[in-house]
């Protein structure tokens, strides 16, 4: 998608959006990865037999 501004340079022009989507998604998705390998762990402790 082309976008052009005649008061931003290049760079200026790369950076994210201010709503910050892209961080959004970036801390949602760390969030859930956390969450589902918690999930994970809990159930293989549950399931581990008591040591002898």
């Amino acid at each position: 998608m082309e976008t052009y501004d005649p008061d931003k340079n290049t760079t200026e022009v790369r950076q994210g959006n201010p709503r910050k989507m892209n961080l959004r998604v970036l801390m949602i998705s760390t969030t859930l990865i956390i969450v589902v390998f918690a999930i994970i762990f809990l159930v293989f402790s549950i399931l581990q037999p008591a040591p002898a």
